[in-house]
């Protein structure tokens, strides 16, 4: 596997891809200034190389280097912790930190990041590029929307839909629909500004 981005988030994918007996074989990274990463070459050129995981917790630095990478194949991480459903579907190129747990009829979509102890509950559908960050609860039958970043620490209540390239702080509580393009924060959550 090949990670493309070298920093703090791609170290924990490293560790995610040896616990499941993974071989990394190097990182790419733009900055050409790096060139190692915890003991791994970090190189400065992508043709030729797959598979990928995009190791940048960024999600719109994260679609950008996946349009970049078009023609390129992708691998999952998933942390042998991790609980996950049969019942549930993974896309390529998302990651599935320490402790989460991804329910049964949840999907989520490519390039996604389920961070360390997050909860998805069953039916949750998440789209592409999302991000859960650490110890967020999605109860049953959450959409997120593409994009959308979960800070950490945030409970969202049953049915609640969450519209694309969103941000929501950290510890919110959300109980009521969130539209696209929405900042929003607190608990009971809200809608702070649109940012189109």
């Amino acid at each position: 596997m090949y990670l493309y981005g070298a920093s703090g988030h791609a170290k924990v994918i490293i560790d995610i891809l040896l616990s499941q007996n993974i071989e990394v074989k190097a990182l790419v990274d733009d900055n050409d200034t790096i060139n190692e990463l915890v003991g791994y070459p970090v190189v400065h050129k992508f043709e030729g190389l797959n598979p990928f995981i995009i190791s940048i917790g960024d999600n719109k630095i994260r679609e950008k280097i996946f349009n970049k990478l078009a023609g390129h194949t992708f691998g999952t991480a998933i942390h042998s912790s991790a609980i996950i459903s049969q019942n549930s579907s993974l896309c390529e190129g998302s990651v599935v930190m320490q402790g989460a747990i991804i329910q049964s009829g949840s999907s989520i979509g490519k390039h996604c990041i389920i961070n360390t102890g997050a909860s998805v509950d069953h039916d949750c559908n998440l789209t592409d590029f999302v991000h859960i960050s650490p110890q967020s609860i999605l109860c049953g039958n959450v959409t997120i929307g593409e994009g959308t970043w979960i800070g950490a620490g945030t409970t969202i209540l049953p049915g609640v839909k969450i519209g694309k390239w969103c941000i929501v702080g950290a510890g919110s509580v959300v109980s009521k629909d969130i539209p696209d393009y929405s900042l929003a924060v607190g608990n009971r959550c809200k809608i702070i500004k649109s940012m189109r």
